[in-house]
């Protein structure tokens, strides 16, 4: 998540000291004129014609608005990634260089920003500032604080322009329309499967390495991640916070929640691209592409050895058993009479045809 870019005002503020420098026995410059002479800077007066927002630089607007816009003017020479704003580029462009030049005091791990930095130094202490005035829930910066402020406003400026479904931020827009177009961008340098997510990736990555680590303390099962054993647990403690509003239906890890409000919000943007047809949840989407495309049928009956694409296919083809319990040992068929089973077994199964030649 990127930190919102407070810095920059820090060296402004900075900057403009060094030009004035107080030595003893001399009067301080004289204080910069009110707000008010400045045009523009009055209540926040640059306001965003997409969403309202305003904001007191006219930098600032033109920076959210690339929000909307999806313009990103900095690109990395080396990647020819590109990003929204100057400071974000600097950022990246430390990934290749590898500098990172800000240590933590705590631990010693380094880091390629300030910002970082001071979010890192927030793991150590606890300290969580920023807090939320609708609901008390605190946050360790700002940025996230208003991402979360979203969720009481509704606020979701970032429209998908195939199906217009909206999201709060521009990441989850971007992860989302890799299901319109069909990109797995991250891909293993292993074993070279590609995810749609960077998560995936990095869940996928922990599954090489192989070192399960995070013990169940109730039934010693073993995970790979903290986060892992932390869902597991959830198991044992029946424990299920995520409550849909809608409906009332509680679930145990949040990504089966949002699967669930997928439902209730009835948008099928979940396009199959070999046939164009369109699913409200991606598990219907799966199913689809196994039953329909792939031809599975995973569901064996264990009675006749038959197989089905779903299980209340499944589910209805061994009741049939139990209302005919009367089966044929040559071709599974099932008869609610011995009789009937007997006069099938003469009539498709005569003795000549089970000689073997």
């Amino acid at each position: 998540m990127e930190a919102k870019e407070e810095p920059n005002e820090v060296e402004e503020n900075h900057h403009h000291h060094l030009h004035h420098p107080i030595t003893v026995g001399e009067k301080p410059p004289s204080p910069s004129p009110p707000e008010s002479s400045f045009p523009g800077r009055v209540n926040k007066s640059f306001s965003c014609p997409q969403c309202g927002k305003s904001f007191a630089r006219k930098a600032r607007l033109e920076r959210h608005i690339r929000i909307h816009t999806g313009e990103k003017p900095f690109a990395c020479v080396e990647c020819a990634k590109s990003f929204a704003c100057k400071a974000r580029l600097a950022r990246h462009v430390k990934t290749h260089t590898g500098e990172k030049p800000f240590t933590c005091e705590w631990c010693g791990k380094s880091l390629a920003c300030r910002t970082r930095l001071k979010r890192h130094m927030q793991t150590h202490t606890g300290e969580k500032p920023h807090a939320c005035p609708q609901c008390a829930k605190s946050f360790a910066c700002n940025a996230n604080l208003q991402r979360h402020i979203k969720l009481h406003t509704g606020e979701r400026p970032h429209a998908c322009p195939e199906c217009g479904k909206s999201f709060i931020r521009n990441e989850k827009l971007r992860s989302h329309m890799t299901i319109h177009t069909g990109e797995r961008p991250y891909a293993c340098d292993q074993c070279g499967k590609s995810f749609r997510h960077v998560n995936g990736l990095k869940d996928h990555q922990l599954s090489h390495a192989a070192v399960k680590s995070f013990n169940c303390a109730q039934c010693a099962k073993e995970f790979i991640t903290a986060s892992a054993l932390k869902r597991h647990a959830k198991v044992h403690s029946g424990e299920k916070p995520y409550l849909c509003a809608l409906c009332g239906k509680s679930f145990a890890r949040v990504d089966c929640f949002k699967r669930h409000q997928e439902v209730h919000s009835g948008v099928k943007d979940h396009v199959c691209f070999e046939c164009g047809k369109a699913f409200v949840t991606a598990d219907q989407l799966k199913q689809h592409q196994r039953i329909i495309h792939a031809g599975e049928k995973p569901h064996k009956c264990a009675l006749c050895g038959k197989s089905f694409a779903r299980v209340p296919q499944l589910i209805a083809h061994e009741h049939a058993h139990r209302e005919k319990p009367h089966h044929c040992a040559l071709c599974g068929k099932s008869f609610k009479q011995p009789r009937h089973l007997l006069d099938h077994v003469k009539k498709r199964h005569p003795i000549e045809t089970l000689i073997v030649e």
